[in-house]
């Protein structure tokens, strides 16, 4: 069997000690998370972050730091892989209709969203706010994405 977690993207966005989420309807029921979403075909993982965060919040971010790389897995056994990014945002389009399962963006400080434990899509949501306020950041150079070009397939890399 083949474990395929799925790959994900997520914007903290902190601005005067107050947090962007999202509150969304997941399977019949209205959760808090970060800006987030799934990684698509032929895009970065920067791309990825700034689409999501544009579709769900109507802010238009840009990614500064690479916050962390988290796995999780699900009480279902689902797992997620999940790249978070922290950044600005600008540009906030009023008249953007949000992507279908958001119902409502919030600033919320970070006691609100810890009151809200048992209404978060994931733990995801707290850790990341945890990690963004104890300084974990790591530059974006730490990212790459290599294209096939170029790499004949049958060479190997070694090291030397």
């Amino acid at each position: 069997m083949v474990w395929k977690p799925d790959v994900t993207v997520a914007a903290v966005i902190e601005r005067s000690g107050r947090f962007l989420l999202v509150e969304e309807r997941i399977r019949g029921r209205l959760v808090f998370n970060q800006p987030a979403g799934h990684l698509e075909d032929g895009e970065s993982l920067l791309e990825a972050v700034a689409r999501e965060t544009l579709e769900e919040t109507a802010w238009r971010f840009t990614p500064q730091w690479l916050l962390g790389v988290y796995l999780w897995r699900s009480p279902r056994g689902h797992s997620t892989l999940r790249f978070t990014f922290t950044g600005a945002v600008d540009d906030y389009d009023a008249a953007r209709r949000l992507d279908p399962p958001i119902v409502a963006t919030h600033w919320l400080a970070p006691e609100e969203v810890a009151r809200r434990t048992r209404r978060l899509r994931t733990p995801l949501v707290l850790r990341c706010i945890d990690d963004y306020l104890a300084g974990r950041r790591l530059p974006l150079e730490a990212l790459a994405m290599l294209e096939a070009q170029g790499l004949d397939p049958g060479v190997s890399l070694q090291a030397r």
